[in-house]
């Protein structure tokens, strides 16, 4: 413990760091800025689990939008990592569990985490109020998506098409709930490879993580089973965001400062959320997440254009 508190004071003192804190607050001890930021992770983790999405699609436009000191670059960096940090940890679970399926995540994961790479990249790249203005139009497009999108859990794919046929990508689970195993196979696979290029980029440029594309995707455009497009979009993001989060450490934008007490929060809320899922109104707390996105997004879109 001792040295993770020298190493963010360390991080929190350093020149790279101290450009990003604006006059007002930068007497503002550290330790307060970790603080909430571990409190206000440790809530986004319990919410993220309730509503069932990633935590980086919560974490970068509210810490970004409400948390002053931070510039964009390093929120952004976090919340990769903060995805990862989720996704390495139910990886292995899922893989195990046979919902997870590496025939279709690896085609789809390397074409997203070359794109993410290129996100990345473009985002560092841009101004920040251009990145902003982007990321905060990209929320609100979160928010329409999920106010309108219909989930299929088991849907109709009467033939695979040839691509999928030749990378052999199908399967087969065991569905408890049903007590039956689910035979499934995809189809418009070349469709949604294209799909993955574009969500791999908005990953890497936004730092959000995929998995609120990612399912979509798999499940209504491909046709996968809705258990096994949430398994296998979990297990991507630990390939897609590894790609992006490299580009922002070698950038020196990942600050241990936000890093650390986010990612701490984020898996301790998690553990909390599981625990509340049965009883929890996933109505509720879906409109909540959505209320939470708008708002959001809509800070981040007025930071961006000066507002």
């Amino acid at each position: 413990m001792l040295g993770l508190a020298g190493l963010l004071i360390f991080m929190a003192t350093d020149g790279f760091a101290a450009e990003s804190v604006t006059t007002g607050v930068a007497t503002t001890p550290w330790w307060v800025w970790a603080a909430a930021l571990f409190v206000t992770s440790f809530l986004l983790g319990i919410v993220a689990v309730l509503g069932g999405v990633g935590g980086g699609v919560l974490f970068v436009p509210i810490v970004g939008g409400f948390f002053f000191p931070f510039h964009l670059d390093f929120v952004r960096g976090a919340g990769l990592l903060v995805a990862l940090a989720g996704a390495l940890a139910a990886g292995p679970g899922l893989l195990k569990s046979g919902m997870a399926n590496l025939r279709l995540a690896m085609p789809l994961a390397l074409i997203a985490s070359a794109s993410a790479i290129v996100g990345a990249m473009m985002g560092l790249a841009l101004p920040t109020n251009v990145v902003q203005t982007s990321l905060g139009v990209t929320i609100l497009g979160i928010v329409a998506l999920m106010w309108s999108a219909k989930k299929s859990e088991q849907p109709d794919v009467p033939k695979a098409d040839s691509l999928s046929s030749a990378l052999e990508i199908h399967g087969l689970y065991f569905d408890a709930a049903k007590n039956q195993e689910i035979d499934w196979k995809v189809h418009r696979t070349p469709i949604g490879l294209f799909m993955f290029i574009i969500i791999g980029i908005m990953a890497g440029m936004f730092g959000l993580g995929a998995g609120w594309a990612n399912v979509p995707v798999l499940n209504l455009l491909m046709g996968a089973p809705l258990k096994v497009s949430v398994a296998t979009s979990k297990f991507m993001l630990s390939i897609v965001d590894t790609s992006a989060a490299w580009v922002y450490l070698n950038k020196g934008a990942v600050l241990a400062l936000i890093a650390v007490p986010s990612i701490l929060g984020i898996m301790l809320g998690s553990l909390v959320g599981v625990r509340l899922l049965r009883k929890a109104n996933a109505s509720m707390v879906r409109k909540v997440v959505i209320g939470m996105l708008l708002l959001a997004g809509s800070r981040a879109l007025m930071k961006g254009l000066g507002y």
